[in-house]
């Protein structure tokens, strides 16, 4: 089945809608609603995502107007003392004395907002700064010596058009799976790939081997997914840095500056085998349930290898027209209970009642891995964003980009995919 326009997790917003804090990763759905999707294994690729504009201060501007005087102001955020990065409230400080007064205005004559703070240190702008606007900034200052001087400039924030930005899959203080590698897609081309990767790193305690790897998503963008060696351990501490304000792309420059950090959730570890038609669950490494189930019928073959839960939703409507499939084996299910999406494609585990009688005996679904409404409840229950599914026995292997398919690349493959490599 596929979904829509199902989205991989945590993701950013791209001109920031306060932080596609979305972010809660998975955009699960609401009890209660439907939303469209068709099972289907067809479209092997990986999830969409748009990007977030998500910045914080690089470094300063000098603001100085060339007046008489030794005190100037400094704007930030801003990438390389000539930029001003949109998006993020204004912060002006004094390089001497005190500031008395500042007043901001845009080109189209509406006022920049903002407070001193009670030392007159620094003065910061109620709200973010546009894209592409020129400003006019004046600010009276009262020096060390007593003198007052009056500094103004004119500063221009970089428009969408100059920018690049990423949008990363995991919440910050999220617990997630341990296969959840952390991935990037970028709303532009990046044409220096080992530029940014060298601005990106993932660092964590218990300290683990692990590497970047580039990719394209599904709908062509540039990715880059960051994996350990191996399954992450039980109640490791992961942070992502972002340190790409001020990054040359090209044309481009980064905006973001971000550290995220994130915890490894228990160890739920499913596998599927077509020929047997059997589901195993291990938690901890102790296997706790085996249910029977159907997969994907001849010519509509679930995918073989590791896929990553995706979102889990309690309701959801598959029409196989959002996937191509008509004639005899079309077919339009209004209200399919407890899915675990694992591929952006379209693959899930979910409850088939229609199927009633064939779960371990017959696989019959169009690429979904089909349980009884009970056993898809107690397997919706028991896992969670980031866990493994691996299918086995089954033909054509996942692709790489299709939701997250990097435990299908063998480790010295993986590594080769860094730009620094």
């Amino acid at each position: 089945m596929t979904v829509q326009d199902s989205r991989r997790g945590h993701m950013e917003p791209a001109e920031r809608r306060p932080r596609r804090r979305r972010l809660g990763f998975a955009a699960l759905a609401l009890a209660g609603v439907v939303t469209l999707a068709a099972c289907s294994q067809a479209a092997n690729g990986a999830s969409k995502e748009s990007p977030a504009s998500d910045s914080k201060p690089g470094s300063e501007v000098d603001a100085d107007s060339g007046k008489n005087g030794p005190a100037a102001v400094t704007v930030s955020p801003a990438t390389d003392g000539k930029d001003v990065i949109p998006g993020e409230p204004l912060t002006v400080k004094p390089s001497d004395g005190k500031l008395a007064s500042v007043a901001v205005t845009a080109g189209d004559g509406k006022t920049l907002d903002g407070s001193l703070s009670s030392d007159g240190t620094s003065w910061t702008s109620s709200h973010a700064t546009g894209y592409g606007t020129t400003y006019t900034l004046k600010a009276q200052l009262a020096a060390s010596d007593g003198k007052k001087t009056t500094r103004t400039s004119s500063f221009t924030t970089l428009s969408k058009d100059e920018i690049f930005v990423g949008t990363y899959n995991v919440n910050k203080g999220a617990t997630v799976g341990v296969a959840l590698p952390v991935s990037i897609v970028f709303n532009k081309a990046i044409h220096d790939k080992a530029a940014v990767e060298r601005k990106l790193s993932v660092t964590s305690s218990p300290a683990v081997e692990g590497a970047w790897s580039w990719m394209k998503d599904r709908d062509g963008k540039d990715r880059v997914d960051y994996r350990p060696k191996e399954y992450w351990k039980p109640g490791t501490k992961v942070k992502l840095r972002m340190d790409l304000a001020g990054v040359k792309n090209g044309d481009l420059v980064g905006t973001q500056k971000r550290e995220i950090d994130f915890t490894i959730g228990k160890s739920v570890v499913s596998t599927v085998d077509v020929v047997k038609k059997t589901m195993t669950v291990a938690e901890n490494g102790k296997v706790v349930k085996t249910l029977p189930v159907s997969t994907g019928k001849e010519t509509f073959e679930t995918w073989n290898g590791t896929m990553v839960v995706l979102s889990k939703v309690p309701t959801i409507r598959m029409n196989s027209a959002t996937v191509g499939i008509f004639g005899p084996e079309a077919y339009d299910l209004g209200a399919v209970k407890w899915d675990v999406q694992l591929t952006p494609s379209g693959t899930y585990a979910h409850a088939a009642p229609w199927n009633e009688g064939k779960f371990g005996k017959v696989n019959a679904s169009h690429g979904c891995i089909g349980l009884s409404t009970a056993n898809a409840k107690w397997f919706y229950d028991r896992v969670n964003y980031g866990d493994p599914v691996t299918v086995v026995k089954s033909t054509d292997t996942v692709a790489v980009n299709n939701g997250y398919g990097a435990w299908n690349v063998d480790w010295e493959s993986w590594k080769k995919g860094s730009a620094l490599a």
